[in-house]
């Protein structure tokens, strides 16, 4: 997994106070504690944090952030500080984005397990909760409704085939449009929602299974919860930060939504500088909803590292008076400096400075979530274990093809670069992992025409027998992927900006573009924005390759970290939201897919791998400055 860098972080986190005196007291308040889009990331990751040592000095100091034991940690200790009046609630995604998914046991076999011991109220379905369709889905969700904390699946937009195991007909209850909870005798009425499109075209719903326009279904259903006399509202929704303001303003009778999907970071603007992206906004987002009434809208980021905590107040008539919270980064109590412990002064100044942000909020994990996940950790270490593959030849890594300057010797044999093959092309193991993903989006998520992998992204070569251990090792950063549609003239802009991080100011080695169903040439020589010509296209129905069209528009498979603007490639970074889907599989798991599809090698039955033609590197011919 990717370190995350966290910058410096600085006090003052606006929101995060207690709820404000109101000029009239309140009739009720409660507690909301709320995650999304964990998608499978049950383990911590590391961070780097750049913390005031006392004298004004920043030092980088490396913890351990996140992990499901740590969000069950959290969820205790907020809720034993709130008091009665608390719920407990996920914004879906659950699944899909690591190798406890599908590698740890059956899928989300994990996932149900960890959430078992956090005890939620309630769980809308996310988009990749059908990434394995219905029948896939059912069995999480029975796993989900086994445990001593039985969690109430919602979704108030999905209508399932006559022929889906989660048909109601077959799984009576198991999905909900709503639920109503009590706290301190009120009434709370939640409603489920699912983003309808993206479900539909980019997981893997059941044939007969539909997604109902979200503000149709949640409207039908909040009339449903107020005709029972339920004046309180939450809508659970799986839809997207931008999509859920909208939705606010078109419903009546909602109060607040706690949102997912984006991942959006919600915080103060200190958080621009701790790793997780720029906060769309503080926390929490007021707006109103089609009544003229306040509605608090949130959200808490991604892969079990933030936890959100919202106050929020209500009056006699149900109708939200005032909400504060804060989005905490939860974060592990161990410090270490150059790789060491600091000593016991320094180590007082790092932990003040660290408390002093408002959000970085140190957490012991739980012990009954780590125990659940032991097992886990167990199942997926036994399968790095496993060989997946056999490679004959060596498959040579390199960055970038050319001179020595580029030569990654520490990685790919002598032998592997002395031979020319990587200098003319580039590395064999970049050009394949490229090849993997776009080969695996024709079949699956909606097909693709190009895919794009950076050569620093992929670590190592492979030759030999190949265990799943050293897959992962080849793509070890844990990115997921994502589909975007973009034009031919943005496709050449995108390979301009690889090359440009490459060679131009403060450039390295690392963002050299490798492509799959497009190929060009690279004359470093030239200026920028002319150093990528003769693009081709692949198409696969006459196996020809055609000249780019830069009006026409392209689907492209890339990881997220790219598609986020990662290496300076501002072109993907501009892309519209409404041009954008989060994917979700993960780059090693897509990639061992892939390899299990390939022939079988006679002597050892392991799926055998070589090198691509030549005609389907992406550089076809390269030009060193």
């Amino acid at each position: 997994m990717a370190a995350l860098a966290l910058g410096t972080l600085l006090a003052g986190c606006g929101g995060s106070g207690p709820v404000q005196p109101l000029a009239n007291n309140p009739a009720f308040e409660l507690t909301v504690l709320h995650i999304n889009d964990h998608h499978s990331h049950l383990q911590p990751r590391t961070a780097t944090a750049q913390l005031d040592d006392g004298s004004g000095r920043r030092v980088p100091v490396t913890m351990e952030v996140g992990g499901f034991a740590r969000v069950v940690g959290a969820l205790e200790a907020l809720s034993a500080a709130a008091g009665p009046h608390v719920l407990r609630l996920h914004a879906g995604d659950a699944l899909t984005g690591t190798l406890y998914f599908e590698r740890a046991g059956a899928p989300g076999e994990a996932d149900a397990a960890l959430m078992e011991t956090a005890c939620f109220d309630a769980f809308t379905l996310g988009n990749h909760e059908f990434d394995k369709g219905d029948a896939v889905l059912k069995g999480f969700l029975d796993r989900l409704a086994a445990g001593r904390c039985p969690v109430p699946v919602l979704s108030a937009n999905v209508q399932f085939g006559a022929a889906s195991a989660l048909h109601e007909s077959r799984a009576p209850g198991r999905v909900r449009p709503s639920v109503v909870v009590r706290r301190g005798g009120q009434s709370i009425g939640i409603v489920g929602l699912t983003v309808a499109y993206k479900t539909q075209v980019s997981s893997a719903p059941d044939p007969g299974t539909r997604f109902e326009d979200e503000a149709t279904a949640a409207q039908r259903e909040i009339d449903r919860l107020t005709a029972r006399g339920i004046d309180k509202i939450i809508l659970l929704s799986h839809v997207g930060h931008e999509a859920e303001l909208r939705l606010a303003a078109r419903l009546r009778g909602v109060d607040v939504i706690v949102g997912g999907d984006s991942h959006t970071l919600l915080g103060p603007p200190a958080m621009a500088q701790a790793g997780l992206g720029t906060p769309t906004a503080d926390y929490p987002v007021r707006t109103r909803n089609a009544d003229g009434q306040p509605v608090c809208v949130v959200q808490a980021a991604e892969f079990s590292q933030v936890l959100g905590e919202l106050r929020v107040a209500f009056n006699a008539r149900g109708n939200v008076l005032s909400c504060s919270g804060t989005a905490h980064v939860l974060v592990g109590e161990a410090m270490r400096v150059d790789g060491r412990e600091p000593a016991p002064a320094l180590a007082q100044q790092l932990a003040a400075s660290r408390a002093a942000t408002g959000f970085l909020r140190v957490t012991e994990p739980s012990a009954a979530a780590l125990a659940a996940l032991a097992p886990f950790e167990a199942r997926v270490a036994t399968f790095a274990r496993t060989p997946v593959a056999v490679v004959p030849w060596e498959l040579c890594a390199r960055r970038v093809p050319g001179g020595p300057g580029s030569v990654d010797w520490g990685r790919s044999s002598a032998a592997c670069n002395a031979e020319g093959h990587v200098d003319r092309y580039g590395g064999d193991i970049q050009q394949l992992v490229a090849q993997a993903y776009l080969d695996v989006a024709r079949l699956r998520y909606g097909g693709a025409d190009v895919a794009l992998q950076h050569g620093g992204g992929v670590r190592t070569p492979l030759l030999g027998t190949v265990t799943a251990g050293q897959v992962i090792g080849v793509l070890p950063f844990g990115n997921t992927l994502w589909r975007l549609t973009v034009s031919g003239a943005e496709l050449k802009g995108m390979l301009e900006d690889g090359i440009e991080a490459v060679w131009g100011p403060g450039g390295s080695t690392g963002p050299y573009p490798y492509a799959a169903g497009l190929r060009f040439e690279v004359d470093a020589s030239r200026p920028r924005g002319e150093r990528i010509s003769g693009l081709q296209v692949h198409d696969p129905a006459s196996d020809s390759w055609d000249a780019l069209n830069a009006t026409r528009m392209y689907r492209l498979f890339v990881p997220q970290y790219t598609a986020r603007g990662g290496d300076r490639n501002l072109t993907l970074a501009g892309v519209p939201p409404e041009r954008r889907l989060d994917i979700g599989v993960l780059d090693a798991d897509l990639l061992l897919d892939w390899m299990a599809q390939q022939p079988r090698d006679t002597a050892t039955g392991l799926p055998l791998l070589a090198r691509l033609p030549d005609s389907r590197y992406s550089t076809q011919r390269f030009t060193d400055r």
